[in-house]
């Protein structure tokens, strides 16, 4: 297993995280999976073994079931494992029941520490944004759960950019915490995360963790083009996430996977986390499963070397176009981009930067 180091925190996560969103199956969830302790535990101790140490969670997860079977098989464990959770979603019908408000916050902290049976969460969340509390008092209330012990780190999920500037800017003028890592949904399909939220953690110093790496199995080489969806995926139960505004595309980006892999004897899917890991800012991929089987060969992706080849082919087949201000900047700005810049633009060789007479 390689460890990475988490943003411009000192901690070292496992390239692979593993997620409990199957753990449970209540009501949705249970589109996704369903397992129980008994079978949490042997998934678990599996990542364990070849040296995951971190295990992401949140409360609404199969509306806490998720966080109890997770608690229940890391008890006197966590000394050495690492555990993340998040707040934000609608936990209850209250009006007080969803938000990052200080009274929400505190109290689903305290929930979640009951049913992860620990003292201390590694990693909290802002599961989602919300427009309606002043990002002081949500900062505020992180850095008073940091103080008391309560969390270690503190990170956002699902952000636009200018909503996690917004945050670290609060943070910084109130001298409190900042978040160190935001969690978001980027793969070789959906790559809009290259416009904004991976410059900015270049720039800002947050560590990256991917959710649904492997867009909900759409990339592990199972789906293909004009075939039936295959019987049992998340998909052939009526799982909507994640949107795929271009079909052609994503089976295009399919079938270079699948040629890849084919030419280094591994699955569709190592090769698609193993893209993401070579990503700016990425420091884990949150990779979930039902067999014991996906997690193996998930976390075979850490080993798995793509040649520059490769990663020309998968850059060229799903690269997205460059929109305004990015194109302009591309034309006339190049020599004077920063690492944070290249992040996006880096990925453009084939394009002029720097010249006034530049056409797009």
């Amino acid at each position: 297993m390689e460890y990475r180091t988490l943003g411009r925190s000192g901690l070292k996560v496992s390239a692979i995280t593993m997620g409990t969103f199957s753990f449970g199956g209540e009501g949705n969830f249970g589109m996704v999976g369903n397992q129980g302790v008994k079978e949490a535990r042997r998934l678990v101790d599996l990542c364990i073994d070849r040296g995951v140490n971190l295990f992401d969670c949140a409360n609404m997860y199969s509306t806490g079931t998720a966080e109890e079977i997770l608690g229940e098989v890391l008890e006197g464990r966590y000394d050495d494992i690492l555990v993340t959770s998040k707040a934000r979603m609608r936990i209850g019908e209250g009006p007080n029941d969803e938000g990052v408000s200080r009274w929400h916050l505190i109290r689903e902290c305290e929930r979640s520490l009951k049913k992860l049976r620990t003292d201390h969460i590694d990693i909290y969340y802002m599961h989602e944004w919300d427009g309606l509390t002043p990002v002081e008092e949500k900062m505020a209330a992180l850095d008073r759960l940091v103080a008391d012990g309560k969390v270690r780190y503190i990170g956002c999920s699902n952000y636009s950019g200018w909503q996690v500037m917004k945050s670290l800017a609060a943070a910084q003028a109130m001298g409190t915490e900042r978040f160190v890592t935001q969690q978001i949904h980027y793969t070789l399909e959906a790559r809009e995360a290259e416009y904004e939220l991976l410059p900015l953690s270049v720039d800002q110093g947050l560590g990256v963790l991917v959710w649904s790496p492997l867009a909900a199995g759409l990339l592990i080489g199972k789906h293909r083009r004009g075939a039936k969806t295959p019987e049992g995926t998340r998909q052939a139960a009526g799982w909507g996430e994640p949107p795929v505004r271009d079909m052609g595309r994503l089976w295009d980006i399919v079938d270079v996977l699948v040629e890849i892999g084919e030419g280094h004897g591994v699955s569709a899917a190592q090769v698609a986390l193993a893209w993401l890991l070579t990503r700016p800012a990425v420091s884990s991929l949150v990779v979930g499963g039902r067999t014991e089987e996906q997690f193996l060969d998930n976390i075979g992706s850490v080993e798995l070397e793509l040649t520059a080849e490769d990663l020309s082919k998968l850059n060229d087949v799903s690269r997205l176009p460059l929109i305004y201000p990015y194109w302009h900047q591309h034309n006339f700005a190049g020599p004077r981009f920063s690492e944070a810049d290249r992040a996006l633009h880096g990925d453009y060789p084939d394009r002029f930067m720097g010249g006034e007479d530049s056409l797009v």
